[in-house]
């Protein structure tokens, strides 16, 4: 009974709100080849989330864009996002390492 107690799986932990918005991202660029000025990731989630690009709601454009920079300043979120800025710091070229292909 002790042992079928200890190897039963740990849940694995529920992704907040940032981290799912995150993950958003990450499949946008994706979409765009892995990278894209976040402009255009912000007006491709608004088409995906049936909205209208040319009037897209200021909560979900300022979600985004904390939702990729909170991922961008956790070293570890960075890494399991893939986030990269090719022009470094500041930079509104936002892109992502693109998965391995097997050859």
């Amino acid at each position: 009974m002790e042992k079928i107690q200890t190897e039963r799986r740990r849940k694995p932990r529920p992704k907040t709100s940032a981290e799912a918005v995150a993950e958003r991202i990450r499949q946008t660029l994706l979409m765009f080849g892995g990278e894209a000025h976040r402009r255009e990731v912000i007006m491709q989630m608004a088409r995906d989330s049936g909205l209208d690009v040319r009037n897209i709601p200021e909560e979900l454009e300022t979600t985004v864009i904390t939702s990729f920079e909170a991922a961008w300043a956790d070293a570890e979120q960075r890494e399991t996002f893939g986030f990269t800025l090719r022009f470094g710091e500041g930079s509104h070229r936002w892109g992502v390492r693109m998965p391995e292909t097997a050859h």
